[in-house]
This record gives structure tokens, sequence and C-alpha cells, in this order.
């Protein structure tokens, strides 16, 4: 290392060693408008200090936010219906929506199902093996027969 670096970090040490000394400032008493005479244009800095009252603090935020500039909607609040309410839908759209079904997948899955069953069972009767029971319930995996 040369001579320079040695002082440098020779100087840095001692001042690390040596206990940090806080200059004493004087703070005057913070002059804060009264609280009644606030209004929008006022200036609230002086309540934003440290040294300002954590009470005092938070009834001149109160003050400010209760101008009825801070109470307009903004129009991005998409979740401010109560959606507690039930909303039922139209009996037009119900009809709309079942007539679109009926027209993409045909007859409702319970008539189908029940018309299947039914061919089934005279398909098996025609060929002379008894009738299986399918149930709708059951897994797929679970119908038919099981392998030994």
């Amino acid at each position: 290392m040369s001579r320079d670096e040695q002082s440098f970090l020779r100087r840095w040490s001692h001042l690390k060693r040596q206990p940090l000394v806080k200059p004493e400032v004087s703070v005057a008493p913070l002059e804060l408008a009264p609280l009644e005479s606030l209004n929008f244009e006022s200036d609230f800095g002086a309540f934003m200090r440290a040294k300002v009252d954590e009470g005092v603090r938070r009834a001149a935020l109160k003050k400010l936010f209760s101008d009825p500039r801070f109470n307009i909607m903004d129009g991005l609040d998409v979740y401010i219906d109560d959606y507690s309410k039930e909303d039922p839908i139209p009996p037009g759209m119900l009809a709309q929506l079942q007539h679109a079904r009926t027209t993409l997948f045909g007859p409702q899955a319970e008539e189908k199902t029940g018309e299947q069953n039914k061919l089934s069972e005279e398909a098996q009767a025609s060929a002379g093996t008894p009738a299986l029971q399918v149930s709708s319930n059951e897994p797929p995996a679970s119908r038919g027969s099981h392998e030994t």
C-alpha cells in the first residue's frame, strides 16, 4: 500500500473510534395555526414535522380530508357494489340462454341419458343379454366389467 492510502485508512479508523457527538440544535417552539382556521388552501406541512404531537397531526389531517373535494368518486372503484344482494337473471335472458343451450348442445343432458338408457335396454333385450343399469353418479372408471 502506498503511504497516502495508509494515512487515509488511519484517519478513517481514528474517526470511526471517536464517539459520535450530535450538535445541539435549538428548536424554537412550533407555531401551528389553530385547527379551526384550517382549510384546503392552508399549509399543512407544519403539522407533518416530527416534533408535532400525533393527536394534533391526526386532527389536522382529519380537517384536511373533510373537504368535499376528497369525497368525489373517481370511477376506479370496481368493487364498490354490494354483491351480497341477489340479482336474479331476467326471464327474457333465461329464455335466450336456454335457446342457445338447445341450439349448441341439443336436448338437455337429463333427457339424453334417459333416452340412452332406453336405447341400451332395447338393444340388449333384442340381443338376448340382460340390461346393465348405469348410474350417472358413479365415476366412469367404475362402470363396466371388472378384470379379474
